[in-house]
């Protein structure tokens, strides 16, 4: 009874969170359940983390608490017509004002809040009778900010946000002739042709000229281009996008669209009122926006158009997009693909609990381990429409929280201290992945490693010009980068085409045919090759000729991890320093024999380098009790002997590991693709081969594939063959 409830409430003792008191109401610290999950989402009245229900007794049995807050918020899908009406986007972003939408706007919320004693029930909230602690905590719990929220680095913005225009260095002195010239505020028409639309008007000398022309033809016939390299007047606005608060400013000079503070002075220079137009033309954003939503790379990679069958189940889970967080969940999902990860990370319900430290959040082999337990378990991969309710229309009640989990205190706890990754910005993946393989080896010291399954070891030759002496050294590493090298293109004719249609179009903002574009196309052979050529290296020092002179690098595979991880190097700088992306195409092979790029050390007829005054050291004995060992496992002796001397006599398994690393055949088991310009902006999407069948990961969406476009990946996971 609501009595007896009260009662046991008056003889248990709660907190009150204090002022900046970490309060975890947003998410369980053991899973990924939430207020919007079936059973909401309790709260401990002691410790203010928040727990699921099938977490609950665990929890209450190992802390000594049994008081909760219960916070359970309800779903109402707002009916179609309400969301008939949804503004287009006007801007490169997603969830933010003027940009994409995502789907829960189309949602509602409805919360129940009660307080509950695990085994003895449950009371709403607020309620006169409560104990006056009970209804002081409560009240504080749900006013105070989520513990997410406020260890967030930076505030929540769009997922993918264009860069912010830079104001012309031209606007603040722009030179305006006195010709007279007054434009009328409509009727325009170009003053070379008869085109009505795409109309620049230069803001030095007042004329109207038609823009450039688009790949497919369409647009314009580039006569404002051509008026600007007979008189060099830098600023041109697009007549049709002026309103009273913008405009779209082209600058030729610094070729890219500005911003131009006095825009509107420069308009009344011509006559024209500001306040009395209205856009009636496509700003150069929306035409972007208009093609980002259907061509080029983004739509290859993510398979648009296609009928992708979504995935349920374990293993099947996606990772919900925390504001440019999509580089994390490409890596995280690549990752917990391996069977090494799953089984240092993935454990069960009970266990979770029972090893969880004092404060879970803060603890990263906790965190890995939840974030296993939610891409692992198949709780947060459901069928969505399948579970809906049946319930009168407009009536609250649960609806399924779109599919993937939300790992916010994991991104917080990784990116924690870092530069980058504790912002909303975009970042590198392989960046990331070298960030994560830093932080797990950093908490494997006293349990297995499963980074070892990407170490590998290069071999480093480095041969003086002069006394042809060489030096041979070895460095450990985690992921092998190979050049793109342009000049290998095997359509090297169709490129030089494109780029003359291009560069006669003057634009990349419009291309109405995604199969016209072409890019270079570069066999995985090649990068491979450009990897294994010598490199010179000025200025070496050499101990053969007690002098400085030039010498040749060689890099090999001196040994071969269980996985490979590969980047092809397409980010660059330009001359200029602007961070570009090749656009190319790399012909990437299903499977992959790296036996050419073996390392064998000190060759017959070499001479090593001086070492200075370090005596030799002495000839190693090769234990032939472990080669014995190895011989009875039915092992060649000739390559057991190897394998002691190059192991150093460090025993068996140490001889076997490096027997069965010289396995260098692979097969592709994932990769990871990126759409966009730079690292600094666009979007992650990873596809991964599961069951023989290729299966992408675009944030919260997972699906079968298919078209896996690999050969625009950026990321390789090559498995070693058994």
């Amino acid at each position: 009874m609501e009595s007896d409830l009260i009662y046991e409430l008056s003889k248990r003792t709660v907190k009150t969170p204090k002022e900046n008191e970490r309060v975890y109401k947003d998410e369980c610290a053991f899973s990924f359940d939430n207020p919007e999950s079936p059973d909401g989402l309790y709260i401990c009245m002691n410790t203010f983390l928040g727990v699921g229900k099938r977490h609950l007794h665990p929890y209450s049995r190992k802390s000594k608490h049994d008081v909760f807050l219960h916070i359970q918020r309800l779903r109402k899908e707002i009916p179609k017509d309400e969301t008939a009406n949804i503004e287009k986007p006007t801007k490169l972003a997603i969830g933010v004002a003027g940009g994409f939408q995502t789907d829960e706007k189309r949602y509602e919320f409805e919360e129940r809040v009660s307080i509950v004693i695990p085994d003895k029930g449950e009371i709403g909230f607020p309620h006169e009778s409560l104990p006056m602690q009970i209804q002081q905590s409560a009240a504080l719990i749900i006013a105070a900010e989520d513990a997410i929220k406020m260890e967030e680095a930076a505030a929540m913005a769009g997922t993918w946000e264009g860069e912010p225009l830079v104001v012309s260095k031209y606007a603040e002195n722009l030179q305006q002739l006195h010709n007279g010239k007054k434009i009328p505020p409509s009727g325009w028409k170009c003053e070379k042709c008869e085109l009505t639309t795409n109309l620049w008007l230069n803001l030095t000398d007042g004329s109207i000229l038609c823009g450039r022309r688009f790949f497919d033809g369409s647009g314009g016939n580039n006569h404002a281009v051509e008026h600007f390299q007979e008189v060099k007047y830098p600023l041109a606005v697009k007549l049709g996008t002026i309103t009273a608060t913008s405009g779209d400013v082209y600058s030729y000079v610094e070729d890219d669209m500005v911003e131009d503070p006095y825009l509107a002075k420069h308009l009344a220079h011509f006559g024209i009122n500001v306040a009395a137009l209205e856009k009636t033309d496509k700003t150069m954003t929306e035409l972007e926006i208009d093609i980002n939503q259907k061509i080029g790379e983004w739509d290859v990679i993510q398979e648009a158009g296609s009928q992708l069958r979504p995935c349920y189940g374990p293993g099947y889970t996606g990772m919900r997009n925390l504001g440019n967080s999509c580089y994390l969940n490409s890596v995280m999902q690549v990752l917990f693909s391996i069977p090494d990860f799953q089984r240092r990370y993935y454990v069960n319900t009970e266990q979770l609990v029972q090893n969880a430290p004092p404060n879970p959040a803060s603890d990263f082999n906790f965190q890995m381990s939840k974030l296993a337990f939610g891409l692992l378990s198949g709780e947060y991969s459901k069928n969505v429409e399948a579970e809906k309710e049946d319930s009168p229309p407009g009536e609250a009640k649960y609806l399924p929280s779109p599919q993937g989990i939300r790992p916010h205190v994991f991104k917080n706890l990784v990116g924690k201290g870092h530069v980058e990754f504790s912002t909303k910005k975009q970042q590198d993946a392989q960046e990331f992945f070298l960030h994560m393989v830093s932080l797990i080896e950093k908490n494997s010291r006293d349990s297995v490693n499963p980074c070892d399954c990407f170490r590998f070891q290069v071999e480093e030759r480095v041969m003086c010009s002069v006394s042809k002496k060489v030096r041979y050294s070895r460095r450990e590493d985690y992921c092998l980068s190979l050049p793109v090298p342009m000049e290998a293109a095997i359509n090297k004719e169709e490129v030089r085409k494109y780029n003359e249609q291009k560069s006669q179009a003057g634009t990349s903002y419009v291309l109405s045919d995604p199969k016209s574009i072409v890019r270079p196309i570069i066999p995985f052979t090649e990068c491979l090759s450009v990897f294994q050529e010598s490199e010179p290296v000025e200025e070496f020092y050499s101990s053969a000729i007690q002098g400085k002179t030039l010498a040749l690098k060689t890099t090999r595979l001196a040994s071969f991890p269980d996985y490979l991880m590969v980047q092809l190097r397409k980010f660059t700088v330009g001359d200029d320093w602007v961070p570009r992306k090749l656009d190319v195409s790399v012909q990437v092979p299903d499977e992959l024999d790296l036996s050419y790029l073996r390392g064998y050390g000190l060759q017959s007829g070499e001479e090593e380098l001086p070492a200075g005054d370090s005596p030799p050291e002495p000839p190693m004995e090769i234990c032939e009790i472990t080669v014995g060992q190895l011989v009875d496992m039915g092992f060649p002796r000739e390559a057991c002997r190897k394998a002691v001397f190059k192991t150093k006599n460090q025993g068996v398994e140490a001889a076997m590991n490096w027997v069965g690393s010289r396995k260098k055949e692979y097969k592709l088991v994932a990769f990871i693709s990126h759409m966009g310009t730079s690292t600094s902006v666009g979007h992650y999407v990873c596809h991964i081969l599961k069951d023989g069948q290729w299966v992408i990961f675009n944030d919260e969406k997972v699906a079968l594939s298919e078209h896996p476009p690999k050969d625009l990946a950026y990321l390789y996971l090559y498995q070693r063959l058994a």
